[in-house]
């Protein structure tokens, strides 16, 4: 297997902009099969952006996305359907119980599942207690756990998660990363964007940190921090004596505070 048939997605000199404003500015770079990819940045570094473009959300000034062999521009179906996106916990309506809420996002990607089908999924995140709970009254934790399921329903190549622990507190965090190892071990790819370094630092494969519309760094989190150990601006920065991938971060990026 040559590096392109290694890859399931593969972002080429992708541009996007917003009237005036370059949100992501020729950005490139590629998702292994397998990977935990992370997507690193400060607020307004152009994550989001970039998600949409590979989700077809939005047209891209130029450039390409292509997702498991298909061009999202010419072949936008195919390309769909081999992505899951993890819907924000407020996409889903509260008051429908949660064995309902998989039941209907089931049907929206054309499968048919039975009762026991859903418990078979709800027991596999720990939440089989919960099928008959109304999906509003889950804890954060709870209903991050259920939008991941959702988002792996039918069984999509690449998962695409926007900052999934947000909110959440360590014990949710954990549980939800485990689930994330799981999606991986079943072969699914991962793209994901967090604003935890330490997390990206344990988790993912490779990261790619943008800013400003830019990819400044792409690599493994330890041969990044291998790479910038030695600069005077992480050394600065750096408050515990060993680099992390947090304090190369921040001195690629700059101290300030980004709305």
């Amino acid at each position: 297997m040559n590096q392109q048939e290694a890859n399931i997605l593969t972002v080429d000199g992708l541009s996007v902009s917003y009237g005036n404003f370059q949100a992501v500015q020729n950005i490139s770079f590629d998702v292994r099969k397998g990977e935990i990819f992370g997507l690193l940045g400060p607020n307004g570094a152009g994550k989001t952006s970039t998600l949409s473009a590979i989700e077809g959300l939005l047209k891209p000034d130029s450039g390409a996305v292509t997702v498991d062999g298909y061009n999202s521009i010419e072949k936008p179906l195919h390309a769909r359907a081999s992505l899951g996106v993890q819907l924000q916990s407020t996409s889903f309506q509260p008051e429908l119980f949660v064995i309902e809420v998989l039941q209907l996002y089931a049907g929206v990607y054309g499968l048919s599942l039975s009762k026991d089908d859903i418990l078979a999924l709800l027991r596999d995140i720990n939440l089989e207690d919960q099928a008959f709970k109304k999906f509003g009254q889950l804890s954060g934790g709870q209903q991050q756990r259920v939008s991941l399921v959702i988002s792996t329903i039918h069984n999509p190549k690449l998962v695409l998660l926007d900052e999934p622990t947000t909110g959440l507190d360590p014990q949710s965090r954990r549980q939800l990363w485990e689930r994330i190892e799981a999606i991986r071990e079943k072969g699914h790819a991962v793209l994901l964007t967090t604003h935890s370094m330490e997390e990206a630092e344990s988790v993912c494969d490779r990261i790619a940190i943008i800013d400003h519309g830019k990819i400044i760094a792409i690599d493994t989190p330890q041969e990044i921090i291998d790479k910038h150990r030695d600069d005077p601006e992480v050394i600065s920065v750096s408050r515990r004596g060993k680099i992390t991938l947090e304090d190369v971060f921040i001195a690629l990026t700059g101290k300030a505070v980004r709305q």
